[in-house]
């Protein structure tokens, strides 16, 4: 009987198995890298292990030194979550060989399915060996990876060999193993899984099937399930082979079998041998805990002999801190509000947390739940909507413009959904009345009466942000309370002000922390009345998007050389994926900042093209 679980991982998931475990009677430690001292997943468990002398973003890579941890504490047992170590095998045997319970597959297992070659090959297919300009576009991709790490689409065989280094590099630093292939890239398709679990008397579930065809720089930013649109055949096939790939390898525990669907047919992907981060969506239309599920099998339990019956349709969303407008840059900072009722909400982070550099940008997953496809993706689009999210940018509009998108709700959407859509789902739209609404709000702080005049005066005058543009609102004091032009404020207090806008009244909740104003979903930046003049850069700088490290620089890149616009300059790492730097103009780089390990913040100075394209001067 488990009576303490080592969770080796961090985060959103490190808190949801917490959270069975807690139910279940069973305590739990928690491991932390320097950077995660006081996060989330340390406070729930009921004991913690700091991960002495890696850097933060390979701590949780280091299996001796978990193992060592879960030991210390005396634990009895280890559950490794996804991603990190959760299809390691050598981790899993260090697990076991230490007298440990591993709450996951067999280490031969996972050795047949966790590399996506050898997997391929178990599933009679094969990589490609050399790669043609016929062959293309084909996909890059990394051996042991997942969640998109070391992954690349290439479309020009010019491109290949950088596309191919920058992979391994990628999948070294999130895996520790820069092993990848190549294969054909196949378009239009569907990312279409089949959830598994079987227990150790050669019983396997196959738990229906999941969309997950919404991604971003392949990774999944929408799940469901059931998947919508297939027929029973194609069901039938899908959850066959997956059943089929389970029994191939004596499959223990949770897994998933992930597949491409193009015209009617299904293309083998990969077998996750570790629990998905989309598994909530097949526990909400089961009525299960796959996490005490797996806690029961690792302890020898025998599975009824059919799985429950499915029940409704459930679809997921990852939030990201992250601004899709701009190229899905990562975003760090304080998160001082984070609320989105009435759905499951599993996170990592609590009001007043910080997101940091080192990891994944996600900071939660919201599930919904009804009896029909168009119910849940309604309850969530709404719930969503009417979230808190107070802090760093976050994918949040993207998410519901996406769930409420025609090609999505008529389950057209594939895998190329956010490359044919994206530049209207991130168009900006925010609220008009949110800039008063913020003014009227701050203004009720002060004396009623500090601004009001026994005579008619100037209106009082605030600046905002919003939207990357400057608006500016003029609002006065008056014996009968605030008043504005155009509209009627019905009422005005620092959280709430309702306005009457041609006979409708509005509410508007505001939150603000500094200069940071937030009005509903709207996020506002409160500016000086009368601003500082901003320091300007030369034309052709090149200025760090987001926070991270340098890790390398483009041969023969240094002062003096000729670059063209739009050529890769420069690769930065942050949150464990590589973002490509380009020249924004072609010219002469004259200054070079830049240099591997140097860490740098948002608006740091990385390089200088001098742009010596010739102009016509001729008058006109």
């Amino acid at each position: 009987m488990i009576t303490s679980v080592l969770v080796a991982n961090r985060g959103e998931i490190a808190c949801r198995i917490a959270r069975t475990c807690r139910e279940l009677g069973i305590r739990t430690v928690a491991v932390h890298s320097d950077a995660d001292a006081g996060a989330l997943h340390t406070r729930v468990a009921d004991a913690a292990v700091r991960l002495p002398g890696a850097a933060p973003a390979d701590t949780y890579l280091r299996g001796d030194l978990i193992v060592k941890a879960a030991l210390a504490a005396g634990a009895d047992a280890v559950h490794p979550g996804y991603g990190f170590l959760s299809e390691n095998a050598g981790f899993a045997r260090a697990v076991r060989e230490a007298g440990l319970a591993w709450i996951g597959p067999p280490p031969e297992a996972i050795e047949a399915m966790a590399s996506k070659t050898r997997a391929k090959k178990l599933m009679g297919l094969q990589p490609l060996a050399t790669v043609t300009a016929d062959d293309l576009p084909v996909l890059v991709k990394a051996a042991a990876g997942g969640g998109g790490r070391g992954m690349r689409v290439v479309r020009d065989l010019d491109t290949l060999d950088a596309e191919l280094t920058a992979a391994r590099a990628e999948a070294l630093a999130a895996f520790g193993d820069d092993e990848v292939f190549v294969e054909p890239y196949v378009e239009g398709g569907r990312h279409v899984e089949v959830q598994i679990l079987a227990d150790t008397h050669g019983t396997v579930w196959t738990l229906g099937t999941r969309d997950c065809s919404l991604q971003r720089r392949h990774q999944k930013v929408i799940e469901e399930a059931p998947a919508p649109g297939l027929t029973p055949e194609l069901t039938g096939s899908l959850c066959e082979m997956a059943e089929r790939a389970a029994r191939a390898v004596d499959y223990v525990g949770a897994g998933t079998v992930e597949f491409l669907v193009a015209h009617g047919r299904a293309h083998f992907l990969e077998m996750n041998t570790r629990l998905q981060v989309e598994h909530p969506v097949t526990e909400a239309v089961f009525g299960i805990d796959l996490v005490a599920l797996q806690i029961r099998v690792a302890e020898g339990a025998v599975l009824d002999e059919e799985p429950p019956s499915a029940r409704g349709h459930a679809v997921e969303a990852r939030l990201y801190a992250e601004d899709p407008a701009r190229d899905w840059a990562p975003q760090t900072g304080t998160l001082h509000r984070l609320a989105v009722p009435g759905v499951r909400l599993d996170t990592g982070y609590a009001d007043g947390d910080t997101i940091g550099v080192h990891y994944d940008p996600m900071l939660a997953k919201a599930v919904a739940h009804a009896p029909t496809r168009s119910e849940a993706v309604r309850k969530l689009a709404g719930a969503l909507e009417r979230a808190e999210i107070h802090g760093p940018v976050t994918n949040r509009d993207l998410l519901v413009r996406s769930l409420r998108h025609e090609e999505f709700t008529a389950v057209r959407a594939d895998t190329g959904f956010y490359e044919r859509r994206l530049p209207q789902l991130t168009e900006p739209a925010p609220d008009p009345y949110a800039p008063l609404a913020a003014a009227l709000a701050d203004a009720h702080g002060r004396s009623r009466f500090g601004g009001w005049r026994n005579l008619p005066s100037q209106p009082q005058v605030k600046r905002y942000l919003m939207a990357g543009e400057e608006h500016e609102v003029r609002y006065r004091h008056t014996r009968e309370g605030l008043a504005a032009d155009g509209v009627r404020v019905v009422h005005a207090d620092a959280r709430l002000v309702v306005l009457d806008i041609d006979g409708v009244q509005r509410k508007f909740e505001v939150a603000r922390y500094g200069d940071q104003v937030y009005v509903g979903p709207t996020a506002l930046t409160a500016l000086p009345r009368f601003p500082e003049p901003a320091a300007g850069h030369a034309p052709g700088s090149l200025l760090a998007p987001m926070p991270g490290t340098v890790v390398r620089v483009a041969d023969g890149l240094a002062v003096g050389a000729r670059v063209q616009a739009g050529r890769p300059l420069l690769w930065l790492e942050a949150m464990k994926m590589e973002h490509k730097i380009t020249a924004p103009v072609s010219g002469t780089v004259t200054a070079l900042h830049a240099h591997p390990g140097r860490q740098v913040e948002p608006g740091t100075l990385l390089a200088v093209v001098d742009d010596d394209t010739p102009r016509d001067d001729t008058p006109r």
